[in-house]
């Protein structure tokens, strides 16, 4: 990215005015970024342990199949989610607060006695899947802002900055060209000047 500038004092203002402020604003970026990579690894630590629970009790369930066979499966479904947000490092992430459920009425007398332990097996294992993807979200969304942080460093570090630094330098370099070369027609002027008036 080039830097469009013009050869006087007021544009050399203009930039080294730029410079700072990307300057000072670098080291918050890259502590944003590192903030952001922390909390990307904690969330997909989540999610993977989530997923080794889920799977943990699948397999713990999964020793009589055939009974769940027998369940009635439109006894238990999902009535709310209450979900707030929590801001990590300037990014709003999802949280799940609670999960209702809703249980249709069952005879205990017409119905396996085992029922009201398989609805709270059912209970258990829908949380898990319903965390499971809000760390995910969570994970997609601080993972976006991160790469987006990323991008800012190295536009800053490898673009921006050393761009302004270049561009002050050649505004700086002409400028004191121009205040010599002004020092220089002057002393010819004067040498002249004296030259004429030794003459005369």
């Amino acid at each position: 990215m080039a830097i469009k500038f013009q050869y006087n004092k007021t544009a050399l203002q203009g930039l080294n005015k730029q410079l700072k402020m990307r300057e000072k604003a670098l080291p918050v970026i890259k502590n944003k970024e590192t903030a952001l990579r922390i909390e990307v690894k904690r969330a997909k630590a989540k999610v993977k342990d989530l997923d080794e629970q889920l799977l943990h009790k699948m397999d713990a369930y999964s020793i009589s199949p055939g009974i769940w066979n027998e369940f009635n499966s439109n006894l238990i479904s999902i009535a709310d989610i209450k979900t707030s947000t929590k801001k990590i490092a300037g990014v709003k992430t999802p949280v799940l607060e609670k999960v209702d459920f809703h249980i249709e009425d069952y005879s205990l007398f017409e119905n396996p006695k085992w029922y009201a332990e398989g609805i709270c097996i059912l209970k258990k294992l829908g949380e898990i899947v319903l965390e499971r993807e809000f760390y995910n979200r969570k994970m997609e969304l601080l993972n976006y802002a991160r790469r987006k942080t990323t991008q800012k460093v190295n536009l800053y570090e490898k673009v921006q900055i050393p761009g302004y630094n270049d561009a002050i330098r050649k505004i700086k370099r002409f400028l004191e060209d121009e205040e010599n070369l002004s020092k220089s027609s002057q002393k010819i002027v004067k040498n002249r000047q004296q030259k004429q008036e030794a003459e005369s």
